[in-house]
């Protein structure tokens, strides 16, 4: 559905994406991480068309995003991190103006009710934007992306501003539009990248530097085959049992954690499964495995490691506080279809909370 070809954009001298290829198939959800200056943010500009490349190809459903826009962007949502909105229009008169933009042949009552079940704005579809609060404009430009069915979406940090439960309904919505479109997700929120993406790409100083699944990644990157248990029983003897493991290579006693209950760490063999042995034979000495933890790397300390080299000293916070050193893509309502118009995109003064039906402030 993506494909993506020698790809290059340069600035003068500085090449801000090199040479980066990569393909994205029908129905996948990609997470598409990059630090700052790395590179991510052009490539998604090219892919929607607002900005060139300098050379490569970038097609969406076979259409090149230079050679034939139109058809390229008919396949295309675009979700920015600072919605597009027009705050002075009603939620309603906004999909509107969306929908005719986009010139979409849908009908537009029920196209329009549907999407705003799915983003579950029909209790405000009627009130101006201005009054709404942050979370719930965030849903209006989530809506607006969907507008006239694209197979494509481009969702730039689509859950910044929202409420933890309004996240678990965005997640389990990108989950579902996985089923029927093509989804880049671009977040610094990594461990919200590892529950929702089918694959992950990571880009650094404008070339990739990794294209797998998190799982893969996490087996392929982890140096040793290490797990963390505890488990119920007196230290000394649980050694003994537990050094006689098959393919069990070092036991690590971490002392008593609570009363009766002792934490050790446990290296196997290379791509052995201590598992069930471990369970065999802790239980047949009438112990418990109260808890067992995989210390295989996870996304934050991949991405680390292949952006920065170090992933014993730095925490991911140190490198993305907040998510806010993200690079900005230029917001408008250029972004949204073809790019055929601009938007004053200035921040509102918030004055209040958002109530329990409406979310206005």
């Amino acid at each position: 559905m993506i494909e993506v070809s020698k790809l290059t954009k340069c600035y003068g001298d500085k090449r801000a994406v090199d040479n980066v290829s990569f393909t994205v198939n029908q129905g996948e959800i990609l997470g598409f991480l990059g630090p700052n200056g790395a590179g991510k943010s052009t490539t998604m500009n090219i892919l929607t068309g607002y900005i060139s490349s300098t050379s490569g190809e970038a097609k969406i459903d076979g259409f090149d995003i230079l050679e034939n826009p139109t058809e390229a962007k008919k396949r295309i949502g675009y979700l920015p991190e600072h919605p597009p909105l027009y705050l002075d229009m009603t939620v309603w008169s906004y999909l509107e103006f969306v929908y005719q933009l986009k010139k979409v042949q849908l009908p537009m009552k029920e196209h329009l009710e549907q999407i705003c079940r799915k983003v579950k704005i029909e209790n405000v579809q009627h009130r101006i934007i201005k009054n709404l609060s942050k979370g719930y404009r965030q849903r209006v430009g989530f809506a607006q992306a969907l507008v006239g069915n694209p197979e494509v979406l481009i969702l730039d940090e689509p859950t910044v501003g929202l409420d933890p439960k309004q996240i678990i309904d965005i997640r389990n919505l990108i989950k579902s539009l996985g089923e029927d479109h093509t989804v880049i997700l671009s977040s610094h929120i990594l461990p919200e990248i590892q529950a929702i993406c089918d694959r992950v790409v990571i880009i650094n100083n404008g070339v990739i530097v990794a294209d797998d699944t998190a799982d893969n990644l996490s087996k392929n990157m982890s140096d040793d085959f290490r797990y963390t248990a505890r488990i119920e029983g007196p230290e000394g003897e649980l050694i003994s049992i537990l050094r006689q493991i098959p393919d069990m290579v070092e036991v690590i006693p971490l002392g008593e954690k609570e009363p009766g209950v002792c934490e050790f760490i446990l290296e196997a063999k290379p791509e052995a499964d201590i598992r069930r042995p471990l369970f065999d034979a802790v239980s047949a000495n009438q112990y418990r495995i109260l808890g067992l933890k995989s210390n295989e790397m996870t996304l934050e300390d991949i991405f680390l490691q292949l952006t920065s080299g170090d992933t014993q000293n730095i925490h991911v916070s140190e490198i993305l506080p907040d998510g806010q050193q993200k690079e900005q893509i230029q917001s408008g309502a250029a972004e949204i279809a073809g790019q055929f118009f601009d938007q004053d995109n200035s921040d509102e003064a918030e004055t209040g909370t958002e109530d329990a039906d409406g979310g206005e402030e």
